[in-house]
């Protein structure tokens, strides 16, 4: 790392007011010891050289911003680098105010920067303020988010992830479930996004934080809104149902073609299940979820996932499904305190869970090595001549 002498130095080059040519050297640098974690923690002492970065997002060389806003991104990938960066650096009105440009070219970036800030509980606080303060509120967030083509030179998927990040908090799954602002129907669609997986994540996330609230399971899975089909969907297949299971279906899930494809990705699919596992909390969820025959839907699916740990929500889904009702008092799981020894022997439970999951996820990696060596092995291409 560098000595004060050489820090002071180069912390000399990090200027608006810099030759082009050697702010270029200096902000290539940074970036590169932003890209491991020593020099991650190294700059996390030097508040200096933080909103040095930051300034110089507004340089006139797009070349140096995009540099700068690299390094911010690897830095805010860094939890112990959060509190510098909001706290010491002030970096969030200015990002905020980027953000809503529909015309920033790096608006993507900063998607980025907010959503890895939001990641923990303090800085998530943190933005959720600046959002309320800075009057963007998170009307503005969701229009934006919803709007195609809100910038013609950015994505914003990363709103998404963004959103799910905020509803850790209790004031912005009140917004979303707002039963007059119909937020959350707005949102449901992008469950099926197919041109981003990072959109669809953060969607899905965001449902499933929702889904806390145990108090709106009735609202959610009512007419009004109709969050089950958007959650199901993406796990069904092209299966052939019997008519009888067929017919007991949301319309939507009735006989699907023979070329529907599963979501590919897995933690979305894990995510879909524990948003399902939530909405059995409460009586009427599981009612709802038998009555509209999700059972079938889960058990083709279970035959068809490979990856052992989203298989194992799908195995718990499907135990409350199959399962018998509580005893009168205890409806509401969310609401039930567990003893001590009952936690010990869950915990103890999900501990030997995690290790067969573990070791079917080696076996299952192991399976697939082979398979790709013989495949090589048998490969003409491979041979010599």
């Amino acid at each position: 790392m560098l000595n004060d002498t050489e820090t002071k130095e180069l912390l000399n080059f990090l200027t608006l007011e810099t030759r082009a040519d050697l702010k270029g050297q200096a902000t290539g640098y940074i970036l590169g010891l932003t890209g491991t974690k020593d020099g991650c923690r190294y700059l996390r002492d030097k508040p200096d050289f933080l909103r040095a970065l930051y300034t110089l997002t507004n340089d006139s060389s797009v070349a140096i911003v995009k540099d700068c806003y690299h390094a911010m991104v690897n830095l805010s990938a860094d939890e112990t680098l959060h509190k510098p960066l909001v706290k010491d650096t002030n970096i969030l009105p200015g990002l905020f105010r980027n953000l809503l440009d529909p015309n920033y070219v790096f608006a993507d970036r900063i998607g980025t920067i907010l959503t890895n800030l939001s990641r923990h509980d303090k800085t998530c606080k943190e933005v959720f303020r600046v959002i309320q303060e800075e009057e963007i509120g998170l009307v503005k967030i969701v229009e934006i988010f919803c709007t195609e083509g809100y910038n013609k030179k950015a994505s914003l998927h990363y709103l998404g992830p963004l959103l799910s990040n905020l509803t850790q908090l209790p004031e912005t799954r009140q917004f979303i479930l707002d039963k007059d602002r119909c937020v959350v129907q707005r949102l449901l669609p992008f469950t099926q996004y197919e041109a981003s997986a990072v959109r669809r994540g953060g969607v899905v996330g965001t449902l499933r934080n929702c889904c806390f609230d145990y108090a709106q399971h009735e609202w959610l899975l009512s007419e009004a809104v109709d969050i089950l089909p958007f959650l199901l969907l993406p796990l069904a297949g092209p299966e052939e149902l019997s008519e009888e299971e067929n017919e007991g279906l949301p319309v939507d899930l009735q006989y699907l073609p023979e070329d529907k494809k599963r979501e590919e990705d897995p933690d979305i699919r894990k995510m879909l299940i524990e948003t399902m596992i939530l909405l059995t909390a409460t009586k009427t969820g599981r009612q709802t979820l038998k009555t509209k025959n999700v059972y079938p839907i889960m058990r083709e699916y279970h035959q068809w996932e490979k990856e052992p740990h989203v298989a194992a929500s799908c195995e718990k889904l499907i135990q409350v499904l199959i399962g018998d009702e509580p005893e009168p008092g205890m409806e509401n799981l969310m609401e039930l305190s567990i003893p001590e020894d009952i936690e010990v022997k869950l915990r103890d439970w999900e501990a030997k869970e995690r290790e067969q999951i573990e070791r079917e996820t080696e076996e299952l990696l192991k399976k697939e090595s082979e398979a790709r060596a013989e495949m090589e092995s048998s490969d003409p291409k491979g041979l010599q001549p």
